[in-house]
């Protein structure tokens, strides 16, 4: 079965990108430079097809009341406008996916898995719909979904919008207009820079992409692939599933328990009771357990997922993200170590391709825009 290709196939391939096969879709690795996208993200702005995103749907009288249910957060009660960062676990307490949920309406939601689970996604919501008035529609196939990234982007776009854009509020999202197209346009983004994301019917994305090229041209937007993104991630230290998380990770264990609704007394989510548990045992220091750590290197060398981490002679943890940052210039990861050895400051080594790189345990994230 041949890859899918997003609405801007063809607006890729006719900018040059080299592309790659990525959860399913065909989608542009980098136009060029990688770093050169990175550094106009940082710098300026880049424009990103990340249609391959699931765009799924929840609509009903219950589809608040379902939500609470099906994911770990309080959805009910966000206004309409709001976005919230959730998880979506299994029973035992693992990580199905990380999505943002859109309260678009008063009955009527949109959730955004990552591209590898939307499939399982939809799945999961399935079964868990059962015995709730709502409905849940997958629309990922007619949709595309832009993001604009960098110092400059809330710029491009309002030049492009019917009214203000930078009115809009981190983690919300209105129906507007950009480029005479009808839009939903959310204040979110996966770069460690301001920015939007831009949701939009498949066939008005040419037009919308070429406009915003357009608009951004004098201002330094370029396009910015995949390659530029997973880098521009990691120095913001958010976590990417399949790396950091996984149905075989718990939320403590990333430092995400935060979002995981225990204080909620009547909340029934699933996942709840076993939640308690890792909690408790996170809670008591039982030992186990690791933590989720930011890791800077002294050398040039780069540790990658999988690398193992090490203390003298023994192995504490283990790399689940690594590479050269482009902005502060030395190698950076995340890993899951144990939590003896996770303070700031603490100076491991990393076994990288059978040879000892030093590290040392650092604040997270790694940048932090001006």
């Amino acid at each position: 079965m041949s890859d899918k290709e997003t609405a801007l196939r063809a607006e890729h391939e006719a900018l040059g990108a080299t592309t790659t096969g990525f959860a399913g879709w065909v989608m542009p690795l980098h136009y060029g430079s990688q770093l050169a996208e990175h550094r106009a993200v940082r710098e300026a702005a880049g424009l990103f097809d990340l249609s391959h995103m699931g765009t799924v749907w929840v609509d009903g009288p219950q589809a608040g009341a379902f939500l609470d249910h099906a994911v770990v957060g309080s959805i009910s009660t966000l206004e309409v406008g709001r976005a919230k960062y959730t998880l979506l676990c299994t029973s035992e307490g693992g990580i199905v996916d990380d999505l943002i949920v859109y309260r678009v309406g008063e009955d009527r939601f949109l959730t955004v898995p990552n591209a590898a689970n939307t499939a399982a996604v939809l799945a999961e919501l399935g079964e868990r719909a059962a015995g709730f008035d709502a409905r849940v529609t997958d629309a990922t196939e007619g949709t595309a979904l832009l993001a604009v990234q960098g110092p400059r982007a809330l710029g491009i776009v309002e030049a492009l919008a019917d009214g203000p854009v930078g009115d809009l509020r981190y983690y919300w999202a209105r129906e507007t207009t950009v480029a005479g197209q009808r839009v939903l346009l959310a204040r979110t983004g996966y770069t460690g820079e301001d920015g939007v994301e831009v949701l939009v019917p498949g066939e008005h994305a040419v037009a919308l992409w070429r406009a915003l090229l357009d608009a951004g041209a004098d201002a330094g937007l370029v396009p910015a692939g995949l390659a530029a993104r997973d880098s521009l991630r990691l120095e913001a230290a958010l976590p990417l599933y399949g790396n950091e998380l996984g149905r075989d990770v718990d939320p403590f264990t990333v430092g995400l328990g935060g979002i995981v609704g225990l204080r909620r007394k009547t909340a029934d989510f699933v996942g709840r009771t076993a939640l308690e548990r890792v909690r408790a045992a996170h809670e008591a220091g039982e030992p186990g357990r690791r933590v989720l750590v930011g890791l800077a290197g002294q050398g040039r060398r780069a540790a990658r997922q999988g690398s193992a981490v090490l203390l003298g002679d023994a192995e504490v943890g283990v790399v689940t993200s690594g590479l050269p940052s482009p902005t502060l210039g030395h190698p950076i990861a995340l890993a899951v170590v144990d939590r003896a050895v996770a303070e700031v400051g603490t100076a491991l080594d990393v076994d990288v391709r059978g040879r000892r790189e030093a590290f040392t345990v650092v604040e997270r994230p790694f940048y932090r825009r001006p």
